[in-house]
């Protein structure tokens, strides 16, 4: 059962996502950074959307078409996934750059208090966000993400222990050919998404991204612990997660998992999304869409 289960977890780390925006009838704000680019819909109150590592904003379609009409959506793309320019992320950290870059955006834009919504690494994005700048937001949506993934290889994981196997996986990815690289998407991603369609395009997405890129987020992702930090985000938040029987692991683990990861975390609803993978949004479109209406609220 930990063996499923830590296998899921590899998956997701693998391929957590990131971030793009390309929208009809959208427009685009100059970030002040070249490690994101932000594209713009509608008009009302603000919505952030951080999708993970190695994915397109086209992740948010659908929620883009459900807010529009209402809110002002904002979508990061992190620079080098799903065919973006590399930009700042050319070498170095990838992560933290991410957070202070999206701060950065906020503040730039005049944004008073958005709401924020990331899946995976986007969630992880956004829970240090409200962490390190908790001016930035006023509410949190964390979609299928942890406040440190590498606990799902052991619960006794820390920073300093998994250090040397997450920079051997980091270089190790990175040196790949490119078609040992897709090869190894195509394996990964049938574990992350359910839906058919949207598995064509999360392997499509991964398979654009910069593998240097990649490699260094997943990196940064492995060896982030916010756990220690969790008590003093004070901001209303949600996280919803995923449940499906061919997980491997039993319903009562997978609700243990996340409320025990997230148990130093005041006030924070958790919402489990049954029949899904870790792409929530394609899988289970319409009760993501009813999850939202619920955070908006």
């Amino acid at each position: 059962m930990t063996h499923r289960l830590s296998a899921r977890a590899f998956a997701c780390v693998i391929a957590i996502l990131a971030a793009i925006g390309v929208f009809g009838g959208n427009h685009a704000h100059a970030a002040p950074s070249d490690r994101i680019a932000v594209t713009v819909t509608g008009q009302g109150p603000d919505v952030i959307l951080i999708p993970g590592l190695a994915s397109s904003g086209a992740v948010w379609d659908a929620t883009v078409k459900q807010l529009a009409g209402s809110h002002r959506v904002h979508v990061v793309q992190v620079a080098g996934f799903a065919g973006a320019s590399v930009g700042g992320n050319g070498e170095g950290p990838v992560f933290d750059p991410l957070v202070e870059a999206v701060d950065g955006y906020i503040k730039s834009a005049g944004l008073k208090s958005p709401a924020v919504i990331g899946h995976s690494m986007g969630g992880l994005t956004g829970l240090a966000l409200a962490r390190r700048h908790p001016e930035d937001l006023s509410r949190l949506m964390i979609v299928d993400s942890l406040p440190f993934y590498s606990v799902l290889f052991s619960p006794s994981a820390t920073v300093e222990a998994v250090e040397p196997q997450a920079a051997a996986m980091r270089d190790g990815m990175a040196a790949m050919a490119p078609e040992t690289f897709a090869a190894q998407q195509a394996m990964t991603m049938p574990r992350l998404v359910k839906s058919p369609e949207g598995l064509k395009a999360a392997l499509e997405w991964s398979r654009a991204s910069s593998q240097s890129v990649v490699a260094r987020a997943m990196y940064d992702v492995l060896t982030t612990d916010l756990r220690g930090e969790l008590a003093a985000v004070t901001i209303p938040t949600t996280m919803l997660y995923p449940y499906d029987p061919v997980m491997g692991a039993p319903q009562a683990t997978i609700d243990q998992t996340y409320a025990g990861a997230y148990a130093a975390l005041r006030g924070v609803r958790l919402e489990r999304i049954d029949g899904s993978f870790h792409f929530i949004m394609l899988d289970q479109p319409a009760a993501f869409a009813a999850a939202v209406d619920r955070f908006l609220k």
